[in-house]
């Protein structure tokens, strides 16, 4: 499996937001997912590809 990080751009991955709230996620790593540190929503990333639909994500507590 090829790691996400090195699949998308760093400006690229800078500039992708959180379609809830439109703030910056972060890239976590085991398993492989971008968190909104604002609205907590974690969107996964399937075969290397991002999921970012408000259905798809899960909110974690802060």
């Amino acid at each position: 499996m090829y790691n996400f990080a090195l699949m998308i751009p760093k400006d690229l991955l800078e500039i992708v937001v959180c379609p809830a709230c439109r703030k910056p996620l972060e890239l976590r790593t085991n398993p492989e997912t971008l968190k909104c540190s604002q609205c907590h929503r974690v969107y996964p990333v399937r075969d290397d590809i991002p999921v970012l639909l408000e259905d798809e994500a899960t909110i974690e507590p802060s």
